[in-house]
């Protein structure tokens, strides 16, 4: 995957509540655009807290200013399609100066900067503008280099020109593909551009200094982050509000409205129709209602026009994760829903009848995230609900149904409460360490059940894959170094840091105005073998096909991540075997043919190649060709697909009629892994004689 952009003014939202938070903004005057007496103490606040309290021992000198403005171009023109090479070239004069400007609590270049950009994105809109007036020969053979972030600065006005001209084209082309009239295509754009520069324009002095400030921080490590006081005031109001909604996490970038993640329990992640990587290009309301483009929009503006009351109809047009081509958007369409908090806690099941695990019985617990209800145990409720006692009263009611083995089911759980991470590895161990952290001045502390009780000591298996993070990692590790179970699946996320809240108008005595806060990393998890889960994650003792896939995923993909780290093991005795190289060689025979990982692998190619394609042809009879030949591989996949559930393939015209939601695929290939999982963990049992006890 592709490295992550940095676009800092980029809010992150939870799709959640019932209306809109945000009003649209005013344009800002250029002469508003300067440095306040609060952003200047601010900046000073944080320069301090950061040296004192980060994780990391990183210098505010030369070398890291020159981080800081390369990230700060980067946040505000990603793709190098709005800044010549000589206002680069002009900015350099601060390459060596940003750190003393900083540490002395003057921020006025980023702001100059900034009011160089504003115009900078004017002058191009105007240009796109006037392209559009124009005519445009698709029967050209030339192509538009979408993807620029590693390219050279345009050196003239003439090159960015030409870039423009190809970017206009290539968006004409897309919409003409659909069947749009050429003045329909002309005003949809024409509303496009003006709503990026309208976007741009109504910046203000604390999106330019929360962007800025942000351009330092992440040049530290991605986790670290500061939240203006109207960011962290949007904050809480998105995290305090009803659960209802679509349930999608949602970022900006370059101007499309992506999704980061879907919530589990919510309309999107239940329908299987929405995925991480999709992009969403348009939004219609009820089953009737205009779909609106909204490309370019805000991400504020996006949220409003999503979000809504329980049980009312949304329609999104979507590209798939890595799909360039905006002529052939995807219509899906979304019951809002009250986000079913049920829907998040651990449920359990059982596995049986699979070919190759004869009359084995093997439970699964699915454990999506680990919670735990504070507030119900801050009032002295002793019925509060958390992760670990739902799971061990799934335990109780798996072995109650003679189940054979355990898989716990990590996969996609991003992670959550540390306490219950090491209270739910108790429940399958006796006492010992869990996980070390250490802190920013090098002490490590060690979190350990204390509670001799197991419940459950038969065979078991940890499921995980790249999306499995944090808490989900302290898991996952301790079971592999105990040797208590298999880790099977793909490498996981590799967010090994801790991050927390700093309210920074508390260092400021008597300062009764918001300055906002610092999301500051300040400990780091190590396993009790003494190494991090930092950037390599947890390595499964058993890898699925798809894991060569995650190599630059999670962790690893990210700009500037903290790197793998080790430091002295606790003291600790594994309490089993752990794997035997026999059990991969079995999963290895098995798969080799099997047409449910084929299906698996091909998906993760197919994603791959898109997300490497740097360029599109604007040649319309080339697009169009290519289109024709993505149909045919969407048919191939579909037809993979339904080999591995053993039904009968489908022709193109076929496939066009067919109407088994892809909800459905998205549920069976979940158990494709999980079925795998489930037999591993019998080719572990088989051996034994007679099967361990389990009380």
């Amino acid at each position: 995957m592709r490295k992550s952009k940095l676009f800092a003014l980029c809010i992150t939202l939870l799709l959640w509540g019932a209306g809109p938070v945000w009003a649209v903004k005013q344009l800002v005057p250029v002469s508003d655009l300067h440095p306040s007496e609060e952003q200047q103490q601010t900046a000073h606040v944080i320069v301090k807290v950061i040296d004192k309290y980060h994780y990391k021992d990183v210098s505010l000198d030369d070398e890291m200013s020159e981080m800081i403005l390369n990230r700060y171009l980067d946040a505000l023109d990603p793709n190098r399609s709005f800044f010549l090479a000589n206002d680069i070239r002009r900015f350099s004069a601060y390459k060596d100066k940003l750190d003393d400007y900083l540490q002395n609590a003057r921020i006025e270049p980023a702001f100059e900067i900034f009011r160089a950009y504003r115009q900078r994105v004017g002058e191009a809109i105007a240009h796109a503008q006037q392209l559009l007036q124009g005519e445009f020969n698709f029967t050209l053979d030339e192509t538009y280099q979408f993807e620029r972030e590693h390219e050279p600065w345009p050196q003239t006005r003439a090159e960015l020109n030409d870039l423009w001209r190809k970017r206009v084209k290539n968006d004409f082309l897309n919409l003409r593909l659909t069947g749009k009239k050429d003045e329909e295509i002309r005003k949809t754009l024409s509303a496009r551009y003006a709503r990026l520069e309208s976007r741009v324009q109504q910046f203000d002095s604390n999106d330019i200094f929360q962007t800025f400030i942000n351009a330092y921080t992440l040049s530290l490590e991605p986790h670290t982050s500061y939240m203006s006081p109207s960011t962290s005031e949007n904050f809480d109001i998105s995290m305090s509000l009803s659960l209802e909604g679509i349930g999608a996490v949602l970022k900006d970038e370059d101007g499309y409205t992506m999704v980061q993640k879907t919530v589990i329990g919510g309309p999107a992640e239940q329908s299987g129709l929405l995925h991480e990587g999709d992009r969403i290009v348009g939004v219609g309301q009820g089953l009737e209602g205009e779909i609106v483009d909204i490309v370019g929009w805000r991400l504020q503006d996006v949220v409003e026009q999503i979000r809504g009351p329980k049980g009312s109809v949304v329609r999104l047009h979507i590209l798939a994760k890595g799909d360039r081509n905006e002529s052939d958007p995807e219509t899906i369409t979304l019951v809002r829903n009250r986000i079913k908090l049920e829907e998040q806690a651990a449920k359990s099941y059982v596995i049986d009848g699979l070919d190759g695990m004869d009359n084995y019985k093997i439970g699964v617990v699915e454990v999506p995230t680990f919670y735990r209800d504070f507030a119900a145990e801050s009032r002295g409720d002793e019925d509060f609900r958390s992760t670990t006692r739902d799971v061990r009263n799934l335990l109780v009611d798996l072995k109650k149904q003679g189940v054979s083995g355990i898989v716990i089911d990590l996969r996609e759980n991003g992670g959550g409460s540390l306490s219950e991470a090491t209270e739910l590895t108790g429940l399958f161990i006796d006492t010992g360490p869990v996980v070390q952290i250490k802190d920013a001045f090098g002490k490590v502390e060690v979190e350990k059940d204390t509670d001799a009780e197991i419940a459950y000591d038969g065979p078991m298996a940890v499921l995980v894959d790249r999306n499995s993070a944090s808490a989900s990692e302290i898991f996952a590790g301790a079971i592999q170094d105990y040797k208590r179970g298999i880790v099977i699946g793909e490498p996981t996320f590799g967010k090994g840091t801790v991050q927390t809240l700093v309210e920074l108008g508390r260092f400021v005595p008597g300062r009764k105005k918001d300055l906002g806060r610092l999301r500051l990393t300040m400990a780091q998890f190590f396993r009790i073998n003494g190494a991090s889960t930092q950037h390599r994650g947890v390595v499964p003792d058993i890898l699925f096909p798809t894991a060569s896939f995650s190599e630059e995923y999670g962790e690893r993909s990210l700009d500037n991540a903290l790197p793998w780290a080790q430091i002295q093991p606790a003291d600790y005795k594994p309490r089993g075997n752990g794997s035997k190289p026999q059990l991969n060689q079995a999963h290895l025979s098995r798969i080799e043919h099997d047409p449910g990982f084929e299906m698996l692998v091909d998906r993760e190619k197919r994603f791959t190649d898109l997300d490497l394609r740097t360029e599109v042809s604007l040649l319309e009879t080339t697009r169009r060709a290519e289109w024709d030949k993505r149909e045919k591989e969407r048919l191939l996949h579909k037809n993979r697909f339904r080999k591995s559930q053993g039904l009968e393939a489908l022709k193109l015209d076929e496939a066009e009629q067919e109407t088994e939601p892809e909800g459905k695929e998205s549920e069976a290939t979940h158990r494709i892994e999980l079925n795998e999982a489930a037999r591993i963990l019998v080719d572990s049992i088989r051996p034994q004689a007679p099967l361990a006890v389990m009380r």
